[in-house]
């Protein structure tokens, strides 16, 4: 078999994070009854008028200006022709001649430290459409057109990755600066960053590219992933067995793990592409493209770098925090109060991932507050509850914003703290467990762990762990 190398590109549309749609006032929130967020503009009825969302067009230069692109100052929007039941007017509103964003780059750096950058061809705004549901059992299908005008962008990039390495590195640079400005959530499980690939096979060594196919229908990395390792696979069978790949749209199946054929691949010729004659040109003065500029956030590298300098934390926890411009914000306001960034990482990358795992959440959907956060660390370090309290007190606030304080003395979670109190349990746990007593003194250490539990209990929980520990070792060894 000869030696061969993908070469992948990819289109990836992400839904903007605005209260409305692209050319109506229709809400953009997610689910909601089919068909509930719907006018006459973007369910298409004869006569109406798209008026454009000028947020969009923040949104889309700030993820232009972010990825290193050259702004289109004077841009406008064409019609893309194509006839399909999701697609109410029989055309999507997009930009082909003049897209917002140009020639921009993501540099991103993958696990063996190597750096790499990605060019990116373009971004342009267009509207998205509907949605087809399909019932299987009746043999029908419905129209959903509640996404029908949800504002979207298209990140259009140069064929420069050569892994899915590559890939999901450049999916996930792109996602944590989109979630920083803000203009996302990107959340791929609910169609809001979605990732179209072009892949082809060739010879190594080779400057032609083969042909490529684009594939559809990937709502995880890891399914991106999958479906890369397993197109690459499937073209370099065909080429091996004397056969050509041919150009087409698939759609991928996470859960069998195969691709078919979807249609044949189209050109822009096949759209009839022609300016929209129902929206003016957008022009961007040099005043709006400078305040745009001047909002560019704090990103995830310039964060890194202060925090290093600003709170010694490890370089893991650094990394940790900076993935998510909402545990970053977390972090960032909790120490603020408690002042102590070490005790509020390890919250934050232990406990909360946890509860976020166990939960199916994403970080983005943390309501606890950071007063919360610092009162129970500064409880905590002052012995008033001891550390299975101080996680029982955290569970609370993660499902409810409730008074921390009040939460504590309501549910009696206060340490025992009192020598004498602790003293005579610790006496009595002792003289109700003589073979563990006997085992410790025999030499096994791990004996007192046994005690000490039987002692915690016996106190609901809420003695000092340190003092149980003192006590018993000072009565065992007398």
């Amino acid at each position: 078999m000869n030696d061969y190398e993908v070469v992948i590109g990819l289109e990836v549309h992400v839904e903007l994070a605005t209260k409305t749609k692209i050319f109506c006032g229709c809400s953009t929130e997610f689910g909601g009854a089919p068909n509930s967020h719907t006018c006459p503009v973007c369910t298409g009825m004869p006569g109406s008028l798209p008026v454009l969302n000028k947020k969009v067009v923040e949104y889309a230069a700030a993820v232009g200006l972010a990825t290193n692109c050259t702004i289109t100052q004077d841009c406008k929007f064409d019609r893309k022709n194509y006839f399909y039941p999701d697609n109410p007017q029989n055309y999507q509103i997009s930009q082909l001649y003049l897209p917002i964003c140009r020639n921009g780059h993501v540099d991103v750096k993958l696990e063996d430290g190597t750096e790499k950058s990605i060019r990116i061809h373009e971004i342009h705004m267009e509207e998205d459409a509907g949605k087809l549901i399909h019932d299987e059992w009746e043999g029908v299908s419905f129209v959903d057109f509640n996404r029908s005008g949800v504002p979207l962008i298209e990140i259009v990039s140069e064929p420069d990755m050569r892994s899915a390495e590559e890939v999901i590195a450049y999916l996930t640079k792109l996602r944590n600066i989109i979630q920083y400005l803000g203009a996302s959530d990107c959340k791929l499980q609910e169609g809001s960053m979605r990732a179209d690939v072009n892949l082809s096979v060739r010879e190594r060594g080779s400057s032609e590219f083969g042909t490529r196919t684009e594939t559809k229908n990937l709502n995880s990395f890891a399914a991106i992933e999958r479906a890369i390792k397993a197109e690459t696979a499937r073209q370099i069978d065909i080429i091996e067995a004397g056969d050509k790949v041919v150009q087409e749209t698939r759609r991928w199946n996470d859960d069998k793990e195969y691709s078919y054929a979807m249609r044949s691949k189209e050109d822009a010729q096949d759209y009839r592409y022609f300016p929209d004659p129902d929206l003016v040109p957008i022009h961007i003065s040099d005043e709006w493209l400078e305040q745009l500029k001047a909002k560019q956030p704090e990103f995830k590298e310039e964060k890194m770098k202060r925090y290093k300098e600003e709170f010694g934390i490890p370089d893991y926890d650094i990394n940790m925090i900076t993935d998510c411009k909402k545990l970053a914000d977390i972090f960032e306001a909790t120490t603020a109060i408690c002042n102590k960034p070490k005790k509020v990482s390890n919250w934050l990358i232990a406990e909360t991932m946890r509860i976020l795992k166990e939960k199916e959440m994403d970080p983005e959907d943390i309501t606890f507050k950071p007063e919360s956060l610092a009162k129970i660390i500064e409880l905590a370090d002052a012995g008033t509850i001891n550390s299975n309290a101080a996680k029982q007190v955290f569970e609370a606030i993660f499902d409810e914003d409730i008074d921390v304080d009040r939460y504590v003395e309501e549910k009696g979670l206060k340490q025992v703290n009192d020598e004498g109190a602790l003293k005579a349990t610790v006496e009595k746990v002792i003289a109700e467990n003589p073979q563990s007593v006997a085992d410790y003194k025999a030499g096994k250490e791990k004996a007192i762990g046994f005690l000490v539990g039987q002692t915690m209990k016996a106190m609901q929980g809420k003695a000092n762990p340190g003092m149980v520990n003192s006590l018993l070792k000072e009565l065992l060894n007398k």
